[in-house]
């Protein structure tokens, strides 16, 4: 089963004129990326070029499939779902009628977020996790407000990330190999000093960030202009490739569904 958020006329242009905003953000302090299958999946149409800070962005879409989460129960598969923000990415990975968002898109995202929740069949009452990749504003400009939005919802960062992002509450720091809601952190330093990805061991996803970006199918490197330290992203980049995965998910660009971890091990030359 597809189900679909397409944002009314009114919700759309209140979005486009923030976004219109965070794309002069993203041309100072933005990130540009040269931008079994997991249980749940998603794919949204319209993305603007990955990396393209001065391209047309549509409105803001998010797709599905697969049922929505049951609540109680035992464990069942973690489902994705793409929050398609133009030229960056927002994901909701739900379970058991509970939801972690990873990465929150630039300031005013969090409209787009609460329809993709409620198409999933989810609320803010239902997540219990924000999960930052990174401190940059197209990642992280929505924290504030998706934390405010979602009161029971604990925030997480890389800690050497955490003092460059703004919210009403205390971030949990992260380190390689914790786990939130059953997810693996690893630490991908480069893009950021404490630039994280979020591991589905269980389900085979990646949601890298902007650890790398996706082109035609195909994992990129994260964009020069925007990488604090380039050889240590390519190090983190030769770290993800050696990881089992099928499905990535990254900030800029399209998902990759399937074969993704050896894409991203020949992209590291391994």
């Amino acid at each position: 089963m597809i189900t679909e958020y397409a944002p009314s006329r009114r919700v759309f242009l209140a979005d486009l004129g923030r976004a219109g905003f965070a794309v002069a953000i993203l041309g100072v302090a933005g990130c540009a990326a040269a931008t079994p299958a997991s249980p749940g999946r998603s794919t949204a149409a319209g993305s603007a070029a990955p990396g393209d800070a001065g391209a047309t962005t549509p409105e803001p879409t998010a797709e599905s499939s697969g049922a929505p989460p049951a609540s109680g129960g035992s464990a069942g598969p973690t489902t994705w779902h793409r929050v398609n923000l133009g030229f960056v990415s927002a994901y909701i990975l739900a379970r058991d009628g509970e939801a972690a968002v990873v990465d929150t898109g630039v300031a005013g995202s969090d409209g787009a977020i609460a329809d993709a929740l409620e198409a999933a069949g989810l609320g803010w009452g239902n997540v219990g996790h924000v999960i930052l990749t990174h401190q940059h504003q197209d990642h992280a400009g929505s924290a504030a407000a998706v934390l405010e939005a979602a009161p029971d919802a604990v925030g997480y960062a890389g800690a050497e990330d955490i003092p460059a992002i703004a919210v009403p509450r205390a971030l949990t720091a992260v380190a390689d190999g914790d786990a939130v809601f059953g997810l693996r952190i690893v630490a991908t330093p480069g893009h950021t000093k404490g630039h994280v990805a979020v591991l589905d061991e269980a389900g085979g996803i990646l949601v890298a960030g902007d650890a790398l970006g996706a082109s035609g199918g195909s994992p990129t490197r994260p964009g020069a202009g925007f990488t604090e330290d380039m050889d240590t992203a390519l190090a983190s980049i030769a770290k993800l490739g050696g990881l089992t995965f099928e499905t990535l998910l990254v900030g800029h660009g399209d998902p990759i569904e399937s074969g993704a971890a050896a894409k991203v091990k020949a992209l590291a030359g391994g």
